[in-house]
């Protein structure tokens, strides 16, 4: 089924002959075709998961936040030659408060940069995809020119993404010559396809042609609304040494810097760590109660774990229960209610946090109450 919805406009124009006017029709993408040229970054990313990705001409960032969520990704960059509108959605790229009660396992730093496409910034060598999403339209002839010596020469990243207009598609827009008004061209499937095999060549890299937009039913072979060439870099990859020994050229001009909490920091584990075995603890202690009320009441028999009610949560493998079965119970002195440190290192969620039971008990000695032997967790057994 084709993507895309059609609307039909009657343009009718009142005379003494009746004339009407042309039905013209109006295409809309759904999604919108911004969003399917991200959908394809972002489906690229899921298959080859790179560490370090740069979107150039990355305006208001938006593939930024769409490539955020993913766990491969260490850093990620976007250029921009437009200072007022680079990063003005930012906002959207600050973690949010759950990233911190649920980190990431590995770093992520996000920064933009002021600064054009065809300037060399040594902070940009060494990536895995570098993207160019409906830029290079944009560029002056001179600028165009410079563009490959500059991303394909000197970035030479493993990989490559550029999408832009597809020009024998815009007859079927109402009134069309340019898509945008700061557009120098647009290329038909030969010109760019010509373009980019040459600068493949000279660069040593392959590329591969498709595109997003597919266009309506009977309107011929004018192919996507936006094509796209994807350059994948022929060879080994360069070394850190090569780029270490490339020299240092600082260009472009920092506007926004941000780093994401992650299990790599000490501090952020901690604090992870410390409210999962809290939010245990507490789910325990809840059905501990609830289990004590029930048997009081003679109501129902002993049940499996210790006399525990079995409420809906997390679901465990067969290998997860078992290790949890085989660990010790958690259990009531009085007015306290306590929980084996090995009992809560059966988790999953728990045992992703720490290595063991030791460096669990290391991390929250000084924010959890534990017992002499620092063998479990200890808390009231009743709510206040």
């Amino acid at each position: 089924m084709c993507d895309l919805e059609y609307l039909f406009v009657n343009f009718q124009c009142s005379s003494s002959v009746g004339f009407q006017a042309p039905i013209k029709r109006i295409i809309q993408f759904s999604p919108p075709l911004y969003r399917q040229r991200y959908n394809f970054v972002k489906n690229l990313v899921d298959q080859h998961k790179p560490k370090k990705v740069a979107d150039l001409g990355c305006g208001n960032a938006l593939l930024i936040q769409t490539l955020k969520c993913h766990s491969c990704i260490e850093l990620l960059v976007g250029v921009d030659i437009n200072k007022d509108k680079i990063g003005s959605q930012r906002c959207g790229l600050s973690p949010f408060f759950g990233e911190y009660l649920s980190p990431r396992e590995m770093n992520l730093s996000i920064i933009l940069y002021h600064g054009s496409a065809v300037e060399r910034d040594s902070r940009l060598l060494g990536f895995d995809l570098i993207t160019c999403i409906e830029l290079v339209e944009h560029l002056e002839p001179r600028d165009l020119a410079n563009f490959p010596q500059v991303v394909f020469g000197y970035l030479s990243p493993a990989m490559i993404v550029i999408s832009t207009p597809n020009s024998e598609f815009n007859p079927l827009f109402p009134v069309v010559t340019l898509r945008d008004s700061d557009h120098k061209f647009e290329w038909n499937r030969k010109q760019f396809q010509t373009w980019a095999s040459d600068v493949a060549n000279l660069y040593n890299y392959s590329v591969e042609f498709t595109g997003v937009g597919e266009p309506p039913a009977g309107a011929g072979n004018v192919g996507y609304c936006t094509q796209i060439g994807v350059f994948r870099k022929i060879g080994a990859k360069a070394t850190e040494s090569c780029i270490a020994g490339q020299h240092d050229e600082y260009v472009y001009k920092m506007v926004y810097s941000i780093s994401y909490p992650s299990l790599q920091q000490k501090e952020v584990r901690k604090y992870a760590l410390v409210n999962e075995v809290s939010r245990q603890v507490q789910r325990l202690r809840r059905g501990y109660v609830v289990s004590l009320k029930i048997l009081q009441d003679d109501t129902s028999e002993r049940l499996s774990d210790s006399g525990l009610i079995s409420f809906s949560g997390p679901v465990f493998t067969e290998l997860e229960k078992t290790n949890i079965e085989k660990s010790p119970k958690p259990f009531s002195l009085g007015n306290k209610f306590y929980v084996p440190l090995e009992r809560l290192f059966a988790y999953p969620k728990v045992n992703r946090l720490c290595d063991n039971v030791d460096t669990m008990r290391a991390l929250i000695a000084d924010t959890m109450k534990l017992t002499r032997d620092g063998s479990a967790v200890k808390v009231e057994l009743y709510d206040d």
